[in-house]
């Protein structure tokens, strides 16, 4: 059976090693959460092949959910979305923005670097989100600038942290992802990638991220 365009990512993921698993010496999500298992989608500008998949895949994914004409500029978040925000404009024929997490401090102070009209809809491009918090300070950016930011797209989406859209929701924007734990734990059993004691890890942190946390340390 073919794979969906959300397991075809997670392949590509688990292709260039981008699934780091570690139970023994947890990763830190941006949350503070304490996790068995990272995914290091910076990796993939490393690989020609599967970034232009991947950014096929982004492509197909703003046609369906966003639409193409209902954007006027892509912006990319310091510093993982900046390539991502790149490769998307260009190929969406659009202009690109990056967004600072904070003014540079000197010269003109910018915190966003492009060009872009009052009223401009604009979408931030992540590499990933666990839990969205990261993404406030982009988007407030935006909005404080003047420009329109509804919808964020990511590349992959932990889809398991509790309240993990509920930032996004306050803010009345949309989180669109490429894949998520899912597709890559359904791709992971179809090519035995992964060992079976790193899954059931994976799965115990996927059930319950917060008790996982908590029993390893984490907060």
């Amino acid at each position: 059976m073919p794979l969906t365009p959300a397991q075809s990512v997670a392949r590509l993921l688990l292709e260039i090693e981008a699934v780091h698993i570690r139970p023994q010496q947890p990763f830190t999500l941006t949350s503070g959460t304490f996790s068995p298992v990272y995914v290091d989608c910076r990796k993939i500008i490393g690989f020609p092949r599967a970034r232009t998949a991947v950014i096929d895949f982004a492509v197909q994914n703003i046609a369906e959910n966003i639409g193409y004409e209902q954007i006027d500029a892509v912006a990319g978040g310091e510093t993982a979305g900046i390539p991502y925000a790149a490769w998307l404009a260009d190929r969406l024929g659009l202009p690109m923005l990056y967004v600072r997490k904070k003014p540079k401090g000197f010269g003109r102070n910018a915190q966003i670097e492009g060009h872009f009209k009052d009223g401009d809809r604009v979408l931030l491009v992540e590499d990933l989100a666990s839990q969205g918090s990261s993404k406030i300070t982009f988007i407030n950016a935006l909005r404080e600038a003047g420009a329109r930011c509804d919808h964020t797209l990511v590349v992959f989406f932990y889809a398991a942290l509790t309240g993990s859209l509920q930032v996004l929701d306050d803010l009345n924007v949309t989180l669109h992802y490429l894949s998520t734990w899912k597709e890559v734990l359904e791709v992971a059993d179809i090519d035995s990638r992964i060992a079976s004691a790193d899954l059931a890890e994976v799965r115990s942190f996927l059930a319950n991220p917060d008790a996982w946390s908590k029993a390893h340390g984490g907060p």
